[in-house]
């Protein structure tokens, strides 16, 4: 399991989806939730770094897992998701906060991901408020952008949630480009 989150940590890395220390994954095994530990590097991931905790209830382990474990476990009670990766795509924050649903343009985009809700509470870190909001929204879509924050992408596997992840930002930056270029 560990290079498993290992390859996903780094591509979303290498690819500008998460600075050196932001972000977070998780797997459901049945009635726990394997997820990276609060401030854990994901480009660098390490077996103390992935946390076991209850999806339940909380246990001694909670206090090391991510700040939004709360979030993830609310994803899990409430969907049919198996794996969740949240990021911290630029293109994809700068365009949540002047626009409340995102709309593809691309043909690519357009088919994965149709449109991409954005989400706005007023704690968007970890907070009970993104946990009541959020799990909804990912029963109808594969991501959900929290204005100002980042994008939660649910999946079976964590390759799938990364994959909606990447999908998110090329959309974000072929909008950007195209409201660019039509500026000059």
């Amino acid at each position: 399991m560990l290079k498993y989150f290992q390859e996903v940590g780094r591509d979303l890395f290498l690819t500008g989806l998460n600075n050196s220390h932001s972000g977070n994954l998780s797997v459901r095994k049945g009635d726990r939730v394997v997820i990276t530990r609060r401030g854990a590097m994901l480009g660098r991931l390490e077996g103390k770094d992935l946390i076991n905790i209850s999806l339940e209830k909380k246990d001694s382990n909670i206090s090391l897992a991510s700040r939004e474990s709360g979030v993830h476990r609310a994803i899990y009670k409430e969907t049919s998701a198996l794996a969740i990766v949240h990021a911290h795509p630029v293109h994809a924050i700068a365009l949540s906060f002047l626009e409340d649903e995102i709309i593809p343009i691309d043909a690519e985009g357009a088919y994965l991901l149709h449109k991409i809700p954005v989400l706005s509470v007023g704690q968007p870190i970890g907070s009970r408020e993104l946990e009541k909001k959020l799990p909804g929204l990912l029963k109808e879509n594969r991501i959900v952008v929290v204005r100002g924050h980042g994008s939660f992408a649910a999946g079976q596997v964590l390759e799938e949630a990364l994959q909606w992840t990447s999908s998110l930002e090329n959309v974000c930056r072929i909008i950007y480009l195209t409201r660019t270029l039509k500026m000059m």
